[in-house]
């Protein structure tokens, strides 16, 4: 229930300094709840795993962002906690991104392989928990899929390269376009990941589509210096678009909207 693809920009110092656009890649069987203020947390903006519980992905109106992709090791054994937690926990934490990140270093056994990015207003902290350390990010442009970060796939060269091309004006709908590319890679540049040859290609495209997994929502986040936040989100089934929310908060000191475009599963 993680996303499988992110790409992002960090520039702190900037007017806009986050721009995230990734996609969540599951099992269409997986019951979730689409991304809208979680009634007990209202601070809190995400999508909702019915199943591990926790978040994929999500912000908050006071400047918090954690986000979370697998690390892809087939047959790695079942974890007894859920990795969907972790965003959860750091969203509805007073923790400092470095704080959080040191108090979970200790403790990545007891979950399957991931990456995790935590942030505030004023740092970006990514863990990789096979490499074991987390660090403060630079200033930058970057991209997780299934490996470490910046881990050179085709498919997240690809989107890095659309990202920086949406960087001067961002815009969500153009990162939501970027996240919708279905191009697969050619065989001779795909990943060993231990999986089969038809499950690579399959997993080689930006966006994936079959009837069983496939990307299941596209996100987009532009987070501005001035407080302001807007997260959109495209949900799809198996048959194609299911429906999207918009949610935008337009200053700090202003009421949020969150807008249903169309009925979401």
């Amino acid at each position: 229930m993680l996303m499988c693809l992110i790409v992002f920009a960090w520039q702190p110092a900037q007017a806009i300094p986050l721009v995230v656009a990734a996609n969540r890649d599951e099992f269409h069987e997986r019951p979730s709840l689409p991304l809208a203020p979680w009634p007990e947390r209202p601070e809190l903006i995400a999508g909702r795993d019915l199943q591990g519980g926790g978040t994929w992905m999500g912000a908050t109106l006071d400047g918090r962002f954690a986000a979370l992709t697998n690390i892809r090791v087939p047959g790695q054994p079942v974890s007894p906690r859920s990795r969907g937690e972790l965003p959860e926990r750091f969203l509805a934490s007073g923790l400092s991104p470095e704080a959080y990140m040191a108090d979970l270093q200790s403790r990545c056994a007891d979950y399957a392989g991931f990456n995790l990015l935590v942030g505030d207003s004023q740092t970006l902290w990514h863990l990789n928990s096979h490499e074991g350390t987390p660090r403060a990010l630079e200033p930058g442009l970057y991209g997780l899929s299934n490996a470490s970060l910046d881990t050179p796939w085709p498919k997240l060269l690809r989107a890095k390269a659309a990202l920086a091309n949406c960087l001067e004006r961002p815009d969500s709908e153009a990162l939501l376009e970027l996240l919708a590319d279905t191009q697969k890679a050619p065989i001779d540049q795909l990943p060993n990941t231990g999986v089969t040859l038809e499950l690579e290609t399959l997993l080689s495209s930006i966006f994936i589509a079959s009837p069983n997994y496939g990307t299941r929502a596209s996100t987009a986040l532009v987070r501005r210096r001035d407080g302001s936040l807007e997260i959109r989100e495209r949900a799809f089934g198996p048959d194609g678009r299911l429906g999207e929310v918009h949610f935008v908060h337009p200053k700090a000191a202003e009421t949020p909207t969150l807008q249903n475009c169309s009925q979401l599963l």
